[in-house]
């Protein structure tokens, strides 16, 4: 049984009522005002689970309530690194994999792709890598039967999979983007986030460098949210447990990735406000306010909004008169 809406804006002032109404968004107290609606959840990792250093409050809480109910969770992240790596990271902030089903990241999706070159554009690409990372991190391409080169003069193609914000702007990498786009190389950008969530503060993300690639006149191939394939891949997964997009639903905190992706395949999202967004929504003091400033997000990414929106990755309030459905064991 779901709960029903409340009048009040609990997001802005506080209180005990499970959701309110604005508009078509729906703001939730806590996971729990939406859990029995879904047996599908999938979930990003940065901005939603943590902040790179530490696991945000209410997280694991909140992943154990959903797992009791056995809720099939698959953490898919636009991570340049593999997912061995993310598990691991995870784990190191407290996430153990006994909290969720399946890591899915971009960067394995990358790292897949260029080994099994199952998709036209992981075609032809040649066998030396000029790799554009965080930390000079090459684990992408581990094990592949390729060459990692220093200079991009030598390289066939790149992988953009990081970036080193704040210490570097994207000042400091153009210079090696106009070598790239004036050799006609192809990119791979392994992870399409334009912004990072890190410490509080937004930092640059890969995918900013892929922009400026292109206003170089290269040509980028994205792997990750919001295109389809990342999210296919997800869908393949659910499907195999018995799970349907109408009973999945999306959370995350970009508009850019996680809203406008889960959208793209017809699955229902949930907003995480105190992320990527929350500078444009933590003024809002009414629930007319919050709505301005929903819509002005939603008029930024194709007039799509999420169907939830949730200040933070938490359980919330068990309400009296539910009854949490259990999925039965298969």
């Amino acid at each position: 049984m779901r709960a029903e809406p409340s009048a009040r804006i609990t997001f802005i002032q506080g209180g005990d009522s499970a959701m309110s109404i604005i508009k078509k968004t729906k703001f939730c107290q806590g996971i729990s005002d939406i859990s029995d609606s879904y047996m599908g959840f999938i979930i990003d990792q940065w901005g939603v689970l943590h902040d790179g250093e530490k696991a945000y409050d209410g997280v694991v809480e909140c992943l154990k309530e959903l797992k009791s109910r056995k809720k099939y969770i698959i953490i898919l992240s636009n991570s340049g690194k593999r997912a061995a790596e993310n598990k691991e990271r995870l784990k190191k902030l407290g996430i153990g994999p006994s909290l969720y089903d399946e890591i899915l990241t971009s960067g394995e999706m990358t790292w897949q792709g260029l080994k099994n070159e199952d998709e036209e554009f992981f075609k032809g690409l040649g066998d030396k890598v000029y790799v554009i990372s965080r930390g000079g991190d090459r684990s992408i391409v581990d094990g592949l039967d390729v060459e990692v080169v220093d200079d991009v003069n030598d390289a066939t193609f790149f992988i953009i999979a990081g970036a080193d914000s704040p210490e570097m702007t994207i000042e400091d990498y153009e210079p090696a983007l106009k070598t790239a786009a004036r050799k006609g190389l192809t990119a791979i950008c392994a992870n399409p986030d334009s912004l990072g969530l890190m410490k509080g503060a937004n930092i640059m993300g890969p995918g900013t460098l892929a922009a400026r690639y292109k206003d170089f006149g290269g040509v980028v191939h994205y792997i990750g949210k919001p295109h389809q394939p990342i999210f296919q891949r997800c869908i393949r997964t659910l499907q195999g447990q018995g799970i349907y997009p109408g009973h999945t639903i999306v959370i995350g905190d970009t508009m850019a990735h996680d809203i406008l992706g889960g959208s793209l395949v017809n699955i229902d999202t949930c907003l995480v406000a105190q992320g990527l967004h929350w500078g444009s929504l933590k003024k809002a003091h009414s629930a007319l306010e919050l709505d301005k400033a929903l819509e002005v997000l939603s008029n930024q990414y194709g007039n799509i909004k999420p169907k939830y929106l949730v200040k933070t990755m938490r359980w919330g309030n068990a309400l009296p008169d539910r009854k949490h459905k259990k999925r039965v064991a298969r």
